[in-house]
């Protein structure tokens, strides 16, 4: 009995081990320079939180045509997911803020060349003010 309690007690301290020992990598796309105030993705267990990306080029500039800043978001959320080993295919959640609700279908066009059937879940919601320039911020959970 004490035997069974034992092995019992070790056998959920060693499963205990792999859920709570997972390590976090941190994922920067090509050319990012580790540090700032935040991960541009963190991959755990085989899944990849990826951060609120804008449609920022690298020299830090938006085009004013918003099809190309969609573009241009949709390419830095390529840029940590391919940098993580996976694809547009393996997102399972996105989550789209838009500084405008007639932008809704402008980004729908883009975004529907980006992500193919079956299409990931989404929430896409409308606000004031984005936190940094632009008019579009989305953030992406993949899995492999």
């Amino acid at each position: 009995m004490v035997k069974s309690i034992v092995a019992t007690l070790l056998l959920t301290l060693f499963c205990a081990g792999f859920v709570f020992g997972a390590d976090k990598k941190v994922i920067y796309p090509p050319g990012a320079k580790p540090g700032g105030n935040y991960s541009p993705g963190i991959l755990i267990d085989g899944t990849l939180y990826i951060s609120g990306q804008g449609g920022e080029d690298a020299a830090g500039k938006i085009s004013s045509d918003f099809g190309a800043e969609v573009k241009q978001c949709l390419d830095n959320i390529d840029a940590i997911l391919k940098a993580a080993g996976m694809s547009s295919s393996d997102a399972v959640s996105v989550q789209v803020y838009l500084t405008d609700a007639a932008k809704f279908q402008p980004m729908n066009a883009v975004y529907t060349t980006y992500f193919k059937e079956p299409r990931p879940t989404r929430t896409t919601v409308v606000i004031a003010k984005l936190v940094g320039p632009g008019n579009i911020e989305i953030t992406v959970t993949a899995r492999k």
